[in-house]
């Protein structure tokens, strides 16, 4: 029988791959949007916000299984909530998090202010676990397009501000897309193992690789940023060595971008 899936932030780096994978699959997909879009591609749309709860109870009405790709800086937790509470006839939520969701503190203003995504990102697998549905949460490390994102940004500047100590482990949005949809196929397994990407990095070389690839020049200035959050991120809270299992590096991705 086939399975009848909603996908959220189905339009976004993440959800679009996902939605179009389990469509591959056979299963029946539809993606929630904020904004109204025709059927395309055997992938249909339902017009929701998570933001205000408009039309959410109707978005999710049939679905089997959720797939919870959306994300936002701001009220991801409240969101989810929202989301999980309109559910009643869903069997399995699948929710994408963040390496280290767990590992990073949020003690103080500044912890917040630089890393608050990590305690966002926690609070809202608290929701998925606690919503009576059956669950799945995959933490995944940061993607590649948000590297190549903030790469972009920095090379505008003068000179470029590059947090002394940091280290990112990025993973291709693609691949963390298959597993997504494979879990999503399956049955509710809790928290899975982390999905990294096959290279860890400082700061100052993503930085650099960038630069170098698109002909600039640019002084990179080390910086030291304060707080528990940034300790454990200079401690490598938001990498996982043991779980890189990612394939396509952050030099191959960027290659194909410029």
């Amino acid at each position: 029988m086939t399975t009848s899936i909603l996908v959220t932030g189905g339009t976004g780096t993440l959800g679009r791959p996902v939605a179009q994978r389990l469509r591959d699959a056979g299963a029946t997909v539809t993606v929630l949007s904020r904004h109204p879009r025709e059927t395309a591609e055997g992938i249909r749309y339902t017009v929701g916000d998570l933001g205000t709860g408009e039309g959410i109870e109707a978005g999710v009405q049939g679905a089997e299984v959720i797939v919870h790709c959306a994300g936002s800086s701001k009220g991801d937790e409240q969101k989810t909530r929202t989301l999980v509470s309109a559910a009643k006839d869903a069997r399995h939520i699948v929710l994408i998090s963040v390496v280290g969701a767990d590992r990073i503190p949020q003690v103080s203003a500044i912890d917040r202010a630089f890393f608050g995504y990590f305690g966002m990102k926690l609070a809202t697998e608290r929701v998925v676990e606690q919503s009576g549905i059956g669950w799945t949460t995959l933490r995944a490390t940061q993607f590649h397009d948000l590297i190549l994102m903030v790469a972009r940004a920095l090379a505008k500047l003068p000179v470029v501000p590059a947090p002394a100590g940091s280290r990112f482990q990025p993973v291709d949005a693609s691949e963390v897309a298959e597993r997504m949809a494979e879990l999503a196929l399956g049955e509710p397994s809790g928290l899975v193992a982390d999905l990294a990407g096959p290279k860890i990095y400082t700061v100052a070389a993503l930085v650099k690789s960038y630069l170098s690839a698109v002909g600039k020049r640019r002084p990179l200035v080390p910086v030291h940023i304060p707080g528990q959050a940034a300790r454990a991120i200079r401690a490598g809270a938001n990498l996982a060595p043991d779980r890189a299992v990612g394939k396509r590096t952050w030099e191959e991705f960027f290659a194909d971008r410029i």
